[in-house]
């Protein structure tokens, strides 16, 4: 089976009239039957066949959270198209920047957004664009309306183009990551069984769905299921808890757990329904690891993956598989390869930290329109360079260290971020750290640190931080400046932007 969205329908229950998705924060619950999910990525579908497209063609879709959007994206797969999902938060430039690069052949966006990124589609020769929004309204809905409930999914190969995604671009321009039908499905099924998903299990979705985690890990997972979601446009912890009994999975990013925690409502009563809460897309604190297992008697499970890639590594779900361990990102999924190298590409040995370097099926084609960049990305003996870096110990278990980018050379010596941040969230005071490297005319890059303060106690002294950290690390990893904010600077999947954080210290230690 080819299409993706033929493996998904596959997964629908006999019973089409029972619900798919409930919404939970419209005025009134909207209920979604798996017919309900059939007939309109059918008409959805219809619609895009209608316009004479090409048979690579791109949708590009900017709207916000909504059933529909997710119908939007299956009618897609199942028109046989291209899927180009955009970031909610995009503006102006950076969607110009998609819609030129993509050349998509129809654009979706909200429709208080409809003139100026028309005009951008329009310019770019996109001869279609229709609007949605999250309460069922939107020109696409109005036209996919008059067209058939019945539809016959396109033929595809399992290596056909299914999506791009576009990376964060933290270091020049984004790149379309291109994933094939095969790269989706394969790694759906994998976590299919990894995650022990059953009969009866229901997800709490609150996560976007222009990403990875949203979007394939947490939509095919209840879809490959025949699973109920119980679906939220937007997170807010309250209402989720009241939501816990009943469901069993919840996914989130770790900020999402750190709000849970600020709940009184999230108590181990509340979680007792539920069978398994997954953590990914940031690296996940090990105080709120330790608090989470604490107060609600879940241990978080932690996995690894990229928008090029999908997920590559899992903390066991089973206990016979081993422990969850907080800090660490699990095994390599099986079929999935990964290795940890130096910088000559020699293999590491076990906890030596390295680069990372992955191969599967579930690893994607290339960037979109860059083969020198995919060539680059890519060994001789092709494995992806995903850019990361860390380590696998004795038992096996990989740790991400940090970002290949985000490594600090200061006075010769390498310096990993996450090493000073994992040492300085737990000195007294701090509740989060991110660390950056900035220009210096002695070093060539020196060490900053930027801090948050444990909420309901004195900020820390930075003086006394670095003092403390002279006892704990080698002298060349200890900031040459620490500083005390409210919050650090994250993107929507909760992610810190340490690209932010440099620019503002670019000047730190300029004459």
């Amino acid at each position: 089976m080819s299409n993706l969205f033929d493996a998904l329908r596959m997964a629908f229950p006999a019973d089409l009239d029972a619900t798919a998705i409930e919404t939970a924060d419209t005025p009134e619950p909207l209920y979604y039957t798996w017919r309900d999910l059939d007939r309109g990525t059918a008409m959805l579908a219809n619609l895009l066949a209608s316009l004479g497209l090409p048979a690579d063609a791109r949708i590009a879709v900017q709207t916000e959270k909504s059933v529909e959007a997710l119908m939007l994206y299956l009618a897609v797969l199942r028109a046989g198209y291209v899927y180009l999902p955009l970031n909610s938060a995009y503006q102006r430039d950076e969607v110009e920047y998609f819609i030129g690069n993509a050349t998509p052949s129809v654009v979706v966006c909200t429709p208080r957004n409809f003139v100026w990124v028309s005009r951008l589609a329009f310019r770019a020769g996109v001869a279609h664009v229709y609007t949605l929004d999250e309460s069922r309204g939107g020109s696409l809905l109005q036209r996919a309306a008059v067209h058939s409930d019945r539809h016959a999914p396109a033929k595809r190969k399992p290596g056909d183009l299914a999506a791009i995604l576009y990376t964060s671009g933290t270091t020049g321009r984004s790149k379309g990551a291109m994933l094939s039908h095969r790269n989706l499905l394969s790694n759906a099924q994998v976590l299919k069984t990894a995650w022990g998903w059953r009969e009866g299990d229901v997800l709490v979705h609150a996560l976007p769905i222009f990403h990875v985690h949203g979007l394939f890990v947490a939509s095919h997972g209840a879809l490959l299921n025949g699973s109920k979601m119980i679906w939220f446009a937007r997170f807010e912890p309250r209402a989720v808890i009241a939501r816990l009994a009943q469901a069993t999975v919840f996914m989130g990013v770790p900020t999402l757990y750190v709000r849970l925690l600020g709940e009184p409502a999230l108590t181990r009563d509340a979680c007792a329904h539920m069978r398994l809460f997954i953590s990914g897309s940031a690296p996940l604190l090990i105080e709120t690891f330790e608090a989470f297992h604490n107060r609600t008697g879940h241990t978080i499970l932690e996995r690894y993956g990229m928008s090029e890639t999908v997920m590559l590594t899992s903390n066991p779900y089973l206990l016979k598989d081993g422990f969850r361990r907080g800090g660490t990102v699990g095994f390599p999924l099986p079929g999935v390869g990964l290795r940890i190298v130096d910088d000559a590409g020699v293999k590491c040995p076990r906890n030596e930290i390295g680069h990372i370097q992955v191969r599967g099926p579930n690893v994607f084609k290339g960037y979109w329109q860059m083969p020198e960049k995919t060539k680059e990305e890519f060994t001789e003996d092709g494995w992806f360079k995903t850019g990361d870096v860390g380590k696998v110990d004795a038992q096996g278990y990989v740790t991400i260290v940090g970002r290949s980018k985000d490594l600090i050379i200061s006075g010769g010596y390498n310096v990993y971020p996450a090493e000073i941040e994992c040492v300085l969230n737990e000195l007294p005071g701090v509740a989060e750290s991110a660390v950056v490297g900035v220009p210096h005319p002695d070093f060539g890059e020196a060490v900053v640190a930027i801090v948050v303060a444990r909420n309901g106690v004195a900020a820390p002294d930075p003086a006394a931080l670095i003092a403390t950290l002279k006892t704990r690390i080698a002298n060349f990893k200890v900031p040459k400046r620490v500083f005390v904010v409210d919050e650090l600077p994250r993107n929507a999947m909760g992610k810190v932007q340490k690209k932010l954080l440099r620019e503002q210290q670019q000047e730190l230690f300029k004459a």
